[in-house]
């Protein structure tokens, strides 16, 4: 029988039962039947928009519809949640499962993983064992130092106790040794070389040593002779230097008195010079002073001249122009002492006015 969920106004609307649910939604187009349904349910009434009834009933039929798409659409999501459960829980029992089966595993395999754990470790011990065997580098070591390696590795008892690695023990040990003895020989011979090389430079610094006195000795002796040769050869310069100073210094003396006495007469020649040409200065001085006073009186009596003549052509042309003036007036009827007191006044500038352009 189908579910249904009850509306507020009593309407209903089918949903696909629970048992069936999962394979209705799961088939393509398996909700056809129930939108149809729907569909006919709500298509079956007649659309009144005159009224208000008519308009809310056409609202109420739709809104049916979205309450019956919701309820399809929640039940098919609660099938999906249902679903998305499924894998949790199987993972959940995967899980108790492995936990389970590693632990019994684990329980099952304990003995064999303590006896590889104790193989493990006897070997590393006999491997460990070997490395021990091995030949250590010998480089830098005295022959001494390696003869000490040769006992202590020689000290080793090498029988069943080693297993199967007893064959492999004897190998290394033998191979050691002959490492070892081989090394001994090398610095063996290595050392007693040294002691020959150091007995050698013993010898060779001994020689060296003597030459080197011999030789200290020698350039001692040579340093003396050189010393006394150097010694008298500066004696003899000392006197070759002073004898050659004295000359020098009386040459220098000679030479001095030879400039002192040029210096005294080119002195009194340059005093005597200097006295003539200070007459001379004198003498010139005073006949240039002479020669300027006879320039000096041509050219004041010069100045006079031409000052005389300057005034007598001023007077002779004032003269003229006052005489023309005077011609000129007394052609007014005056007489010529009249017409010559009235150029003179006119002349004096006493009528006013009135001027004489000469």
């Amino acid at each position: 029988m189908s579910e249904v969920i009850e509306k507020e106004d009593t309407e209903l609307v089918l949903l696909p039962p629970a048992e069936t649910a999962l394979e209705v939604y799961q088939q393509q187009a398996g909700l056809d039947p129930y939108i149809e349904r729907i569909r006919a349910e709500v298509t079956g009434h007649k659309q009144d928009l005159t009224t208000d009834k008519g308009r809310k009933a056409i609202a109420s039929l739709a809104f049916k519809v979205r309450k019956s798409k919701t309820a399809l659409d929640n039940l098919g999501k609660q099938l999906v949640d249902d679903l998305k459960e499924i894998p949790k829980k199987i993972d959940a029992e995967r899980k108790r499962m492995r936990d389970q089966l590693d632990a019994l595993a684990g329980e099952v395999r304990k003995p064999l993983d303590e006896w590889e754990a104790a193989e493990g470790a006897r070997v590393a011990e006999h491997r460990a064992n070997l490395e021990c065997l091995k030949a250590a580098p010998t480089d830098g070591m005295t022959a001494e130092n390696i003869e000490m390696l040769i006992t202590c590795l020689q000290s080793n008892v090498i029988d069943a106790s080693w297993e199967e690695f007893e064959t492999e023990a004897h190998r290394v040990m033998a191979a050691s040794l002959t490492a070892y003895k081989a090394a001994l020989e090398r610095q063996q011979k290595y050392e007693a070389d040294q002691a020959e090389l150091a007995r050698l430079k013993v010898e060779a610094e001994a020689r060296a040593k003597k030459d080197e006195q011999d030789r200290i000795a020698r350039e001692a002796a040579e340093a003396a002779t050189k010393a006394a040769e150097a010694k008298a050869q500066a004696e003899r310069d000392a006197a070759a230097k002073r004898e050659a100073d004295a000359k020098a210094a009386q040459a220098k003396a000679e030479q001095g008195a030879k400039d002192a006495a040029e210096r005294q007469r080119r002195a009194e020649e340059q005093a005597e010079t200097e006295r003539l040409a200070s007459a001379e200065r004198a003498k010139q001085a005073a006949e240039n002073a002479r020669l300027a006073e006879v320039k000096r009186q041509a050219d004041e009596a010069a100045r006079i001249e031409a000052e005389t003549r300057a005034r007598e052509k001023d007077r002779a042309h004032k003269a003229k122009i006052m005489g023309a003036a005077k011609v000129a007036i007394m052609q007014s009827g005056i007489t010529e002492d009249q017409a010559r007191e009235v150029v003179k006044l006119i002349a004096a500038g006493k009528v006013p006015n009135v001027q004489i352009n000469y």
